[in-house]
């Protein structure tokens, strides 16, 4: 339709180019007509591009144009133009041209891309991409493609800013809107993803810091046994020594604030030195001392609670004891996990004074109540009619003989 109505229009001017001929005798001139690679000479009395054509033969389509002596003309407007002339035809090629409202074929004689948008009465922004550029001449087959800029809003340490961008990927678009990428910098979106849909971009800068740190490597111990360093003695036959390393560590940083310490590296410039110790397992009687009249072969801090026939707990008088001993003074209790290691061994207590381990009590409760572990609880028998009712930490001294066996809990 829009060919047809071009045609008639142009068939219009010629009518009218042959009438103004016919009517103003003009003196005949040479015309030398360019038609892609044909050349034509005539030498015509008329004025008029269209009725030019005509009398040489050459049919013009509705979308074409021409230019006289390189510069611009209608086709239906008399030339003004004295002496010889050139007219150039230029012959409208098929494009195709591509928006956001979908593709299109077109049939144009325009220049370049930039006037075959303004043509079709596109307005391109500053900020708009064409592509190819609007200063690119139009060719056959060209292909034409439009993308509008979107309105976007970039976030970047606690500050926004709006920007505008036709730009396919994100890092493109803040390359063009000069808030580039640099270093570890990353973006949400993903750099080489598509503008999002949102309109919202977090760019987020990022660096890093090495830290070397000195450390020390704690030195190891290792326990032997010998039978000559008397039992509950230690003696170190070797000291321990500490290494020294080195760490190397990346730290993370987003937007100034730490994210995250990975250790990248150590190296150890001193490996440590074990400690080596013996313990002692060999029975060395000593003197308790004061006016305590006994030896013995081991001592040990531990927990005192005390008891009485009838404050037992049991809600009665109760005389009988593990042991089969009446319970009183003279006779201590221990818990019954270790009471067969400890059963019938006399024990003196500062304070106290000589016992016999003869009884056991509930060493749970104690460990519960006060986090003393079991094997450091003892229970003090007492009458009940000379209660002294000591408690607390006491050194409890193993008096002679001693066990064939230690018990383990005292290694």
């Amino acid at each position: 339709m829009q060919f047809i109505m071009t045609y008639m229009k142009s068939l219009r001017w010629l009518a009218l180019a042959l009438f103004l001929s016919a009517c103003q005798p003009q003196t005949p001139r040479t015309v030398t007509i360019l038609d892609g690679g044909n050349i034509v000479t005539v030498t015509t009395s008329e004025q008029v591009p269209l009725a030019i054509l005509e009398e040489a033969s050459i049919t013009a389509q509705p979308n074409d144009r021409v230019l006289v002596n390189g510069i611009p003309h209608a086709l239906g407007d008399e030339i003004s133009t004295n002496g010889t002339i050139q007219l150039q035809l230029r012959r409208a090629v098929n494009i195709t041209l591509i928006t956001p409202q979908g593709e299109q074929q077109i049939q144009t004689s325009a220049f370049s891309v930039g006037n075959v948008l303004k043509e079709a009465d596109i307005e391109v922004g500053i900020h708009d991409e064409v592509i190819p550029p609007l200063t690119t001449p139009v060719t056959e087959s060209l292909t034409i493609e439009l993308y509008p800029a979107r309105e976007l809003t970039v976030t970047s340490g606690g500050a926004s800013m709006t920007i505008h961008s036709a730009a396919k990927t994100v890092g493109k678009a803040l390359a063009e809107a000069g808030i580039p990428l640099q270093g570890l910098d990353i973006s949400v979106p993903a750099e080489n993803e598509a503008l999002p849909t949102d309109g919202q971009i977090r760019v987020v800068r990022v660096t890093e810091s090495i830290s070397i740190e000195i450390q020390s490597i704690p030195f190891s111990t290792e326990e032997a046994e010998s039978a000559d360093v008397a039992f509950g003695q230690q003696e170190i036959l070797q000291n321990g020594v500490n290494g020294v390393a080195i760490t190397r560590t990346r730290i993370r940083y987003e937007d100034g604030v730490e994210v995250s310490r990975i250790e990248e590296g150590r190296t150890v410039l001193k490996e440590p030195v074990t400690q080596q110790v013996v313990n002692g397992t060999k029975i060395v009687l000593s003197p308790v001392g004061g006016d305590a009249p006994y030896q013995y072969w081991y001592a040990t801090q531990m927990y005192a609670s005390w008891y009485s026939p009838c404050n037992s707990g049991t809600g009665g008088c109760s005389y009988g004891t593990a042991s089969g001993a009446r319970a009183g003074f003279g006779i201590v209790a221990v818990d019954y996990s270790i009471y067969s290691y400890l059963a019938g061994m006399k024990v003196y207590i500062p304070g106290y004074g000589l016992a016999t381990i003869g009884d056991t009590g509930g060493g749970p409760i104690v460990e519960t109540a006060y986090g003393v572990p079991r094997t450091q609880w003892i229970d003090l028998g007492y009458d009940d009619n000379a209660i002294g009712g000591l408690s607390g930490w006491v050194t409890v001294y193993f008096l002679e003989p001693a066990p064939a066996e230690i018990p383990y809990f005292f290694q």
